[in-house]
């Protein structure tokens, strides 16, 4: 976007390409050696080999200090899930139960199996161009109305206050000040959902409600389901859908903000937030249909 509001660009496309499902079954099968993190030998001597050990003590934190439980997490799933269902190249489709939820295979406390993101092969490309090109471009346009990237914590993983999913409150403060708009104004949210935690955070760290309070704004998934107060990653996420590390949030987004979601369509959906990452850098950015 920089590039393009400078003038050194007219249209940039950015893609995301990922074969993250065929190497982990080349791991799993023993054809190929994982490769090694840069933080490996202090983390894997204690079990820590995956970004869910990591995330998972801070929502051991978030469950100790504001009486969050694993049903909390289960009804983002089960948002996912139900999205999903409507979304055919999603790779999870299969109905799902609180019941399935918390009795999946565990994984890390609390983290069970359908907390995590399932892998994938895919590749996703978004295309960003001069708004004076919109007049004559194939789709109708989606415009974005702010972006927040700001940093207010350190970069490692294990580094946090532990009482959030780290990099999200500073990314989203700095949204909302670059923009007239609230959070009352979105009605489509693609949020980032490597673990249904990351999710969580992102929801709070908003302003959808306050920090430690998203347990009572889920209400049992109502306020986030496709006709709620917010309806939640439609097309049913990375938890669901599959993990394209971040870019197929947007891409769905963009569908939303257009109105071609199909089945998925959020009704008379205008404004969207999207978000990436949180563990490592990341960032959010609030978009607007043009059609």
């Amino acid at each position: 976007m920089l590039a393009v509001a400078s003038g050194l660009a007219r249209h940039v496309l950015c893609f995301r390409t990922v074969w993250e499902s065929t190497y982990s079954e080349l791991v799993r099968t023993g054809r190929t050696v994982p490769a090694a993190g840069l933080s490996d030998e202090w983390f894997a001597p204690y079990g820590a080999v995956s970004a869910a050990h990591l995330l998972a003590q801070t929502a051991q934190r978030h469950f100790h200090r504001y009486g969050t439980g694993r049903e909390t997490l289960g009804w983002i799933a089960l948002n996912q899930r139900a999205n999903a269902a409507r979304t055919t190249d999603a790779i999870y489709r299969d109905p799902l139960t609180m019941d399935d939820y918390l009795g999946a295979r565990p994984i890390t406390t609390p983290f069970g199996l359908y907390d995590c993101d399932v892998p994938c092969d895919g590749a996703v490309a978004v295309i960003v161009s001069a708004r004076d090109t919109a007049h004559d471009l194939a789709q109708p346009p989606v415009f974005v109305e702010a972006v927040g990237t700001q940093m207010l914590e350190r970069l490692d993983w294990d580094q946090s206050t532990l009482t959030h999913e780290p990099q999200v409150l500073g990314q989203a403060a700095h949204m909302w000040s670059r923009t007239t708009m609230h959070p009352d104004d979105v009605d489509v949210a693609e949020l980032y959902d490597g673990f249904t935690f990351n999710c969580l955070s992102w929801i709070e760290a908003l302003g959808f409600c306050d920090i430690g309070e998203a347990k009572d704004f889920l209400d049992k998934g109502t306020n986030i389901a496709m006709d709620g107060r917010l309806p939640l990653n439609t097309h049913g996420g990375q938890l669901s859908h599959g993990r394209t590390h971040g870019l197929g949030l947007v891409h769905e987004a963009v569908t939303q903000m257009r109105g071609h979601g199909g089945e998925r369509q959020v009704r008379d959906a205008g404004v969207a937030v999207v978000s990436s990452g949180g563990l490592t850098p990341s960032g959010v950015m609030l978009l607007k249909a043009g059609r």
